[in-house]
């Protein structure tokens, strides 16, 4: 999913957009599976931003931003929720469009 992505004032790169993006995308996956279509793995498009042929540096796609200027690499949110998603196998992916928080 490409985005207008940026560092915040807090140094964060806040993107919900791509969260919602890639959990509605995740749940539809398991919707398939359930289905009985044979899914034999996922893998997201790109880790880091990079130039992209079609709109070069405009937009961005990836869970790590890069400043362009001094190549400074941050962890944007999605990269964190997309952690949780492997760390528990999808089951932390709620139904209602809400992620589910495993227990410590």
């Amino acid at each position: 999913m490409a985005g207008m992505d940026w560092a915040a004032l807090d140094g964060s790169v806040h993107d919900p957009q791509r969260i919602d993006f890639m959990q509605r995308y995740l749940l539809e996956l398991k919707h398939a599976i359930d289905d009985g279509i044979p899914v034999i793995g996922y893998q997201y498009w790109s880790l880091m931003d990079n130039m992209e042929w079609n709109h070069g540096y405009d937009v961005r796609f990836g869970l790590i931003h890069i400043d362009y200027q001094t190549l400074k690499r941050t962890r944007k949110d999605s990269s964190y929720w997309y952690s949780d998603v492997i760390r528990s196998n999808g089951a932390c992916l709620g139904e209602n469009g809400l992620m589910k928080r495993e227990k410590d």
